[in-house]
């Protein structure tokens, strides 16, 4: 890599002050690392990551299904609290409209115990699974998706504020990465494109 001038992308130290409080409350792992659902809202992942701005932080929740691997919620705020969780859920809840319950799979922090997050997940028919302390393995489909935005779009850009990088972050959700990304899991369809086919072979039976 240095003989042809190449350097390997590398993600951001923990933030200064970061610390892992001990969470309110632990749901069982019900997930248990099975990732491959075989219907649309059955399962969903939801995970907070950080994007650095000459303004400051800007923190994402994101809600994906593992379905498709699409993203069907999400999030960006200057604050990383449960207001952030909570909207991304919404979102999540309301562009999908579920019938049955959903399994809604998280990390043990603060604002996947909150109260609000728990009464929340209680009215609409959604049912908490939190990952093993301290285990990102059990989380690994939403690490992954922050990865891929991260590599793909984050590290090549600079923000000079916290709502160019939402703008751009918005762009590469809605206008490639669902739309448009293929991905191995999905036979190299969009997760957009993966749905849509599952519907029509459904109409078909």
């Amino acid at each position: 890599m240095r003989q042809a001038a190449l350097r390997s992308q590398t993600g951001y130290r923990r933030r200064p002050g970061q610390r892992i409080g001990r969470p309110a409350v632990i749901a069982p792992n019900h997930l248990q690392q099975q990732f491959n659902v075989a219907e649309p809202n059955r399962v969903w992942v939801t995970d907070i990551t950080y994007i650095r701005t000459h303004e400051g932080w800007l923190f994402l929740a994101a809600v994906i299904d593992l379905f498709s691997r699409q993203v069907v919620g999400w999030s960006m705020q200057s604050r990383m609290d449960r207001e952030l969780a909570l909207n991304a859920l919404l979102m999540a809840v309301w562009r999908r409209q579920p019938k049955q319950t959903v399994i809604v799979h998280s990390d043990q922090g603060s604002q996947f115990s909150s109260y609000d997050w728990r009464a929340f997940l209680k009215a609409h028919n959604l049912e908490p699974s939190m990952s093993r302390r301290g285990n990102c393995h059990d989380n690994a489909v939403a690490e992954s998706f922050f990865q891929l935005l991260k590599r793909e779009r984050i590290r090549r850009r600079i923000y000079g504020t916290r709502e160019q990088a939402r703008q751009d972050v918005f762009d590469y959700i809605e206008m490639f990465y669902n739309p448009r990304r293929r991905h191995g899991y999905n036979n190299q369809l969009s997760p957009v494109d993966y749905e849509q086919q599952y519907f029509k072979r459904l109409a078909s039976v």
